[in-house]
């Protein structure tokens, strides 16, 4: 701003006092800006014009049937309804686990006697059902089903167990649960608590001793269930289609509010973004309970029409056969995956496949180019975005290490930006204006997305829980009087424009692909312990992604059994959210407000030459905690020990 208002000042004066000619004007301003620095300017415009212009189309493409859409009131069956029409006897699904394709058509039966069948239960739209099913086709089938009728699916993570399964069911005020098989001990642990109103559906094989009493079994149901159409419920574009389960600060899993526009938005951003086809088959190992693998992956078939392989979950050693069985040409995956990958000694199958492109989030820079090289992936298509978000990112042109993109020539375009926040709170800076502070290039900050509820890119839908929202957006950011949503999440912007992902604020981190919400392991542990202070926070462990649980407990360890205290997190937490190092101190330092303060035992982490309290650590193998030695701390530091 000051050196465009400067050059405009030296051109009125040298044009209406000085009176010098054009070309003399011309020549000297060139040279002035060149010498102020704008050659910088000049140097992003020709290394990143070409890269903003084509992410514009993508952006211009989306906003114009986003609009369109929105004017017709449209919604993903009427989507998925016009793909059917496209490609009635193309596969849609196939389901690796039974080697299970459906058409598109086969897709659209199922799915319509869903909607029959449950329309003859009693449901209709606005209700609610929990879904509660490993991956495969009638899951895809099953959620479809639902949002035909206008009924809203809460799917449920299949890892919850317990106080965290049931708070879902409760919260979502499910009238019915429909569960997979495989899921029925989980459902039986919960059963004498939940409300007997709610109608319990098992699909799956049936063995009736092992479900809950009164449940019914759903599959030969839909068989009888008529096919016809259901009649077409009263929602639009931006109404509800179904809750995804998210972790957050406030312990407990939260659920996030996926509209349709939302769903079309995330699958049609990737899709044009990374120049899929609609002839690509995409392998889909993710759950489908979250936005990945049920959006970006799943989105690609509903609404364009490709093929996806469905696998129960991932397998590091099945991997590349599973791709070259199915021609796949996409995959999907998550950093962890792709470091899995990594692991696995050298086979033929690596080489055999035609995958070209990999589609995902959180590969990280130091095995990008390893991960494409070894395994022949001509693209690397990384994109950054969440359940909730408002402010997704893409890395269309493949930068090695970047999640995304602003253009730094026109950034009003895409109204998002990274600002400063406190280093050890995590806590916005605000100017003497009471605005923001955007970050310079190089300069690390959270990344905040513009509110506008009227436009269907930039809205912020929320949660179930109200309360959770207004964590999730801040007032007064660029101007006064705006709203804008907070990731959470720290990233660095360089000078051409690319993002890159540094660190997650707030109480919660990433491990094995899940957020871990450290309110939820610090309950669960201070009622295993007795009620002891406990503080949960994710530490940075060599080679693997993510951070790992670590546990600062109160309490002498004398006095916990750790073999029986490992045995009980197996039963209480989901793997990816049992603490992997336990500390045991003599007391917990906390703020005026009674907040635990973690600054400290996160930046001194794990090294017992820095901490002199008693250190365990979850020996994998032997499924318990054992001393934390400095051997074994080597070990881990090495990659030796398998956490």
């Amino acid at each position: 701003m000051l050196l465009g208002a400067s050059l405009l000042g030296v051109l009125l004066f040298s044009w209406l006092v000085l009176k010098l000619p054009w070309t003399q004007v011309g020549c000297s301003l060139f040279f002035l800006y060149l010498g102020s620095g704008g050659w910088r300017f000049i140097r992003i415009f020709i290394k990143t014009v070409r890269r903003d212009i084509f992410g514009g189309i993508v952006l211009l493409r989306v906003k114009a049937k986003v609009r369109r859409y929105l004017r017709e009131q449209r919604t993903v069956p009427m989507l998925f309804a016009a793909t059917v029409q496209r490609y009635p006897d193309k596969t849609a699904l196939i389901f690796e686990g039974t080697d299970t394709h459906w058409t598109f058509r086969q897709l659209d039966d199922y799915s319509n006697s869903v909607a029959n069948f449950l329309q003859a239960q009693g449901l209709a739209s606005g209700n609610v059902v929990a879904l509660f099913m490993e991956n495969r086709n009638e899951f895809v089938g099953l959620w479809l089903g639902m949002a035909k009728l206008g009924v809203e699916a809460a799917l449920i993570n299949t890892n919850l167990r317990r106080d965290a399964l049931l708070h879902c069911l409760t919260s979502s005020q499910a009238r019915a649960l429909v569960f997979g098989s495989e899921m029925a001990p989980a459902v039986l642990e919960i059963h004498a608590n939940l409300d007997p109103s709610i109608n319990l559906f098992c699909s799956g094989p049936w063995e009736p001793s092992v479900v809950p009493t009164g449940t019914n079994h759903l599959d030969p149901l839909l068989e009888d269930a008529p096919k016809h159409q259901p009649s077409r419920p009263n929602k639009g574009f931006v109404d509800k289609l179904f809750y995804i389960y998210t972790s957050g600060t406030t312990g407990l899993p939260k659920a996030a509010i996926v509209v349709h526009s939302r769903y079309y938005r995330m699958a049609a951003l990737v899709y044009y973004g990374f120049r899929m086809r609609p002839d690509d088959i995409i392998y889909d190992c993710l759950p489908l309970y979250h936005s990945a693998g049920n959006i970006v992956g799943m989105g690609q078939c509903l609404i364009h029409g490709m093929t996806v392989v469905i696998r129960k979950k991932f397998s590091a050693s099945r991997f590349w056969d599973d791709c070259i069985k199915y021609n796949c040409t996409i995959v999907q995956y998550i950093g962890e995956l792709c470091r899995y990958l990594l692991n696995q000694p050298p086979r033929e199958a690596e080489n055999r496949h035609r995958v070209r492109m990999a589609l995902g989030n959180g590969l990280r820079q130091s095995i990008w180019t390893d991960f494409c090289s070894r395994f022949h992936i001509p693209q690397v298509a990384e994109f950054y975005g969440a359940t909730e978000c408002n402010c997704s990112l893409g890395n269309f042109d493949g930068q090695v290490g970047a999640c995304g993109f602003n253009s730094r020539i026109l950034s009003f375009v895409y109204p998002i930006r990274l600002v400063r926040v406190n280093e050890d709170t995590m806590e916005l800076i605000r100017g003497p204006d009471g605005l923001c502070i955007p970050c310079k290039p190089g300069e690390p900050g959270q990344l905040v997305g513009i509110i506008i509820q009227r436009d269907p890119l930039r809205r912020f839908d929320g949660y179930l829980n109200q309360g959770a929202n207004n964590k999730k957006i801040a007032q007064d950011v660029f101007k006064k009087g705006d709203q804008a949503y907070l990731s959470g999440d720290v990233l660095v912007m360089d000078e051409l424009g690319y993002l890159y992902f540094r660190d997650r604020t707030g109480d919660t981190f990433r491990w094995k692909g899940e957020n871990v919400s450290t309110t939820e392991v610090e309950g669960t542990l201070s009622r295993l312990l007795d009620m002891a202070d406990v503080a949960v926070y994710g530490v940075e462990v060599p080679g693997t992604e993510g951070r790992a649980g670590m546990a600062a407990v109160a309490s002498s360890c004398g006095s916990c059994d750790l073999e029986h205290l490992a045995q009980l997190l197996q039963k209480e937490l989901p793997l990816y959210a049992r603490p992997i190092f336990l500390r045991f101190l003599p007391e917990l330092h906390k703020t005026g407000t009674f907040k635990l303060q973690k600054t400290e035992l996160r930046k001194e982490g794990f090294d017992p030459t820095v901490v002199k309290d008693q250190l365990f650590y979850l020996d994998a193998r032997k499924g318990r905690y054992v001393p934390l030695d400095q051997e074994a701390y080597t070990r881990i530091q090495a990659g030796q020990e398998k956490l």
